[in-house]
């Protein structure tokens, strides 16, 4: 995707230092936008290997609302792995409070319960949330079946009123989904972009959750849009990036889902992308 590369570029060209809580500085610019026609393609980054798996679970997680990290684990998505609630065990970058990080499960009212569950009062991973808090998805899927020209077609995870109960506040905050000439087109809004390690996992993500939108409602695929806000690359991933920009971006995978009856039964498994073939892979250690 040469989208996505021209944003790595700019990063590196016009970039300027910055700190900020992990203690691993970041060349960083101020808003950047990526833009991709599902036509040509699934934005399944190919200058270099991507996890699948991992990011087909974390959004079947997110659409059931789950907030337990051991589901995740147990489905082979480890992404959650190093955070928590951190009102069960506080955020800290020592040893100690790493390791307690790690071995508590329960993460707090993440994407998938606001979108699933607003404002819910939280309790742990483990509560019956039937019917509590705003479906915010369901009324997406709704008015994409009655009235697809609606302009307010909106989901929002950041909930200022939470957010210290979550394992980390959402990076991508909030998304909306627009119908123009029969395409559905999907557009989120980010506030903090790690383009190397992050970025590629969530243009994916959001591009699995258009296609499965897309099937729900009977739309073709149309634009998946990205606002990004602090758009930056951690300095140890300086290398990595140059390395990517050396590769011929290769052909695109397609997006293929079988058994599909609601975007609410969809399982990570039922959707493959067809064709994938990618450069190696690049190893970006995660800042935490």
């Amino acid at each position: 995707m040469q989208a996505y590369l021209e944003i790595v570029d700019k990063i590196l060209k016009e970039g300027e230092w910055k700190n900020n809580r992990t203690g691993v500085d970041t060349l960083a610019i101020a808003g950047a936008m990526f833009e991709h026609d599902m036509s040509k393609g699934f934005p399944l980054l190919t200058t270099k290997k991507m996890a699948q798996k991992a990011i087909k679970v974390e959004l079947e997680g997110f659409i059931k609302g789950i907030t337990d990290k051991n589901w995740y684990q147990e489905r082979g998505c480890t992404i959650w792995d190093e955070w928590c609630n951190p009102q069960k065990a506080p955020y800290g970058t020592d040893e100690e409070s790493k390791s307690k990080m790690k071995a508590e499960r329960d993460l707090g009212p993440i994407y998938g319960f606001q979108w699933r569950h607003w404002n819910a009062d939280y309790e742990s991973f483990n509560t019956d949330y039937a019917g509590k808090g705003i479906d915010q998805l369901a009324k997406i899927v709704q008015t994409l079946k009655k009235n697809p020209n609606d302009r307010r077609m909106i989901v929002n995870a950041w909930n200022p009123e939470k957010l210290s109960q979550m394992a980390l506040p959402p990076c991508h905050y909030g998304f909306q989904v627009t119908v123009i000439n029969n395409k559905l087109n999907l557009l989120w809004n980010q506030r903090s972009v790690d383009t190397m390690l992050g970025l590629p996992f969530n243009i994916a993500s959001y591009g699995t959750l258009l296609h499965l939108l897309a099937k729900e409602s009977g739309f073709e695929e149309g634009k998946l849009i990205g606002f990004l806000g602090d758009v930056h690359i951690y300095e140890n991933h300086l290398d990595g990036a140059k390395e990517q920009l050396t590769r011929t971006p290769l052909a695109l995978p397609q997006a293929e889902t079988e058994n599909f009856s609601s975007i609410f039964n969809w399982e990570s498994s039922d959707t493959k992308f067809k064709d994938y073939l990618p450069h190696d892979k690049i190893n970006f250690p995660i800042a935490i």
